[in-house]
């Protein structure tokens, strides 16, 4: 059985991706500040106190599963602080930076060692962080998502030598917490198409940004 390991395991995206990889052969650790009675529900591994801002509980973690080989590493946990031109808020967009930028890098990281030929990782970023398809607002999400994009295409690179893949996918926008249950699709139907785009991932198309409905998209 492989096992995939998922940031912001409790709710939203992260908690459908979990549950749908249960049915397609996956043993899940679910990584989250705090579980949730949804999450409880799945028989995976819960692992809670981790926050991918806080270095030291990511090691913890990585320590406490050392013998323990991953095959799929989701780095999904992130958050979203809406604003506009009038309305910077300049220590919310370095806390969004933190999560959404520096906290998938800093779980990779402490993660490579579990990795091996094979493995895949996943980032869900955003078309919000598309320079090309982007518009206003929304400043420090947009640049946050810019941002692990380039975080993204620079560990394709140099993890393509040790037969790691990596995509940055768009999940689409989903009616969730994140977004105050606006949106154009649910969370089932956003997991699905990640999954897919996943099992797609090779060495050959390494280092992608797709949306979840497969459309490739501009940078």
């Amino acid at each position: 059985m492989k096992i995939a390991l998922i940031t912001g395991a409790n709710r939203g995206i992260g908690l459908e991706i979990a549950k749908q990889l249960q049915g397609k052969n996956y043993s899940v650790i679910a990584a989250c500040r705090q579980s949730s009675p949804e999450l409880e529900q799945l028989n995976c591994q819960i692992e809670t106190g981790f926050d991918v801002e806080n270095e030291l509980s990511v090691k913890r973690l990585a320590d406490k599963l050392k013998n323990t080989k991953i095959d799929l590493l989701i780095n999904n946990a992130g958050i979203l602080s809406s604003m506009d031109l009038n309305s910077l808020d300049y220590d919310a967009i370095r806390k969004q930076f933190e999560i959404n930028t520096l906290g998938p890098l800093r779980v990779t990281e402490n993660f490579i060692p579990h990795l091996s030929n094979g493995s895949k990782i996943a980032i869900i970023t955003s078309r919000m962080g598309s320079i090309t398809d982007g518009s206003g607002g929304q400043y420090g999400y947009r640049i946050s998502k810019t941002a692990v994009n380039m975080v993204g295409s620079c560990l394709a690179h140099d993890l393509k030598s040790k037969g790691i893949a990596v995509a940055l996918l768009h999940p689409g926008y989903v009616r969730t917490d994140m977004t105050g249950n606006q949106g154009f699709i649910e969370t089932s139907e956003s997991a699905s198409g990640l999954i897919k785009r996943i099992e797609e991932l090779n060495s050959d198309n390494t280092g992608g940004f797709w949306h979840t409905d497969g459309t490739q998209l501009p940078w």
